[in-house]
């Protein structure tokens, strides 16, 4: 049926009320006009809404089962009405985070929990993927902003981008399974050794082959995985040389050691990206300039 949604905002403060002189009052109209709108109602439902005496009104029973109906309907309208509202202040709204599960833990954990403390108004929904993901997700428009590991492929179109923090890149071991401290050793060295990194979905690993591969070499690591936290655990028993971002390391680990190269390797930057075609919310820009 094409029935005006405002015929229903009318039944809803009468059914809600019991009183047409009160939802004349919070609808702002004339009591006659509320009286009109449900005897219009009525008709196009074929059913008696309301029974009417001098004293009072009542719900009849097909009123009843409609109320059921449009009440939640108005409930989730006027949700959707305020974070609309509040979506450009500080007081309420949404705020949807990009980021990988190494950025999340090891950097943005801190931010979020210093602007939760100062807005806890706003609901954060973080979304965690990888970094090559993430910017897939800022093009579906699924996130305000991502912060991801930069060179990133998928950064592509219309985004600003701010560099927010830099990190080198290490291979740490087992001292004990690798006797290589003391001594520089090569790329072309490290092929001979069990390499560890992350799979190929990440910026990190697109990073690595292209290192090797501009010295004409061939990498085939024997682990990939999609953890940083697991490579780390893995290179601590022995089972290989692993690939991972300096700032995932723990401070004074008696099991693990950073390889010296005899090449260097250029370091990353961690960006904060959106996308400028699109409305930035008033919490999105201000987490940003957290960060």
């Amino acid at each position: 049926m094409d029935i005006n949604y405002e015929l229903y905002k009318v039944f809803y403060h009468v059914a809600t009320t019991l009183s047409f002189s009160e939802a004349s009052k919070q609808l702002f109209i004339s009591q006659s006009a509320v009286s009109q709108s449900i005897k219009v109602l009525e008709k196009k439902l074929s059913q008696p809404l309301f029974i009417r005496s001098t004293k009072k009104v009542q719900l009849t029973p097909e009123g009843e089962i409609l109320l059921k109906h449009v009440e939640p309907a108005m409930n989730l309208i006027r949700k959707g009405e305020n974070q609309l509202l509040e979506a450009h202040t500080l007081n309420g709204g949404q705020l949807r985070i990009g980021a990988s599960d190494t950025i999340c833990r090891y950097y943005l954990v801190p931010y979020l929990n210093q602007f939760h403390k100062e807005y806890p108004g706003i609901h954060i929904k973080v979304t965690n993927q990888t970094s090559i993901e993430c910017a897939r997700f800022l093009e579906n428009g699924q996130a305000d902003f991502i912060v991801t590991n930069y060179p990133n492929s998928a950064l592509t179109g219309n985004l600003n981008i701010r560099v927010i923090n830099e990190f080198s890149d290490v291979f740490v071991a087992n001292a004990a399974a690798f006797p290589l401290t003391g001594r520089p050793i090569s790329l072309d060295e490290l092929l001979g050794y069990p390499i560890m990194m992350l799979d190929r979905k990440s910026t990190t690993s697109e990073f690595l082959h292209q290192i090797f591969q501009k010295s004409q070499l061939d990498l085939v690591p024997e682990i990939e995985l999609s953890s940083n936290d697991l490579l780390i655990d893995l290179a601590r028993i022995g089972l290989g040389i692993a690939f991972v971002p300096d700032f995932c390391i723990p401070k004074d680990d008696p099991d693990l050691f950073i390889l010296e190269l005899t090449e260097s390797l250029p370091t990353r930057q961690m960006v904060v990206a959106y996308n400028e075609s699109l409305p930035v919310s008033q919490a999105a820009r201000q987490f940003m300039e957290l960060l």
